[in-house]
């Protein structure tokens, strides 16, 4: 009884998981539903799972703002996180901005 209940935690767990744009063949949320079905799956390997998918570690340990914004590339992690969204939609930056190095 406790076993399926923790398979039906971590299923829950897998339904809210997000999908990676980047490697559609390659799923964390499908190894995680696999997992789900294994006979020795534990609580801490859900818990696990679970702190994952709610970010607490980044909650837990929060960066400053001299991290993410470094003196010498304020705006670098912004560009970073930028560029990977757009790459998730399929959007690029034109060739003449990467030839000339211009990020806006």
């Amino acid at each position: 009884m406790v076993a399926s209940k923790v398979a039906q935690k971590l299923s829950s767990i897998t339904s809210s998981w997000p999908v990676d744009p980047f490697r559609p063949n390659i799923q964390l949320k499908n190894f995680l539903k696999y997992l789900s079905a294994h006979p020795k799956l534990t609580s801490e390997a859900v818990q696990a799972a679970q702190l994952l998918r709610d970010n607490a570690i980044q909650k837990k340990y929060a960066l400053s703002t001299k991290t993410l914004q470094p003196a010498s590339m304020p705006k670098h992690y912004e560009r970073l996180v930028e560029g990977y969204e757009r790459s998730a939609r399929g959007a690029g930056r034109p060739r003449w901005k990467i030839f000339f190095g211009i990020w806006n």
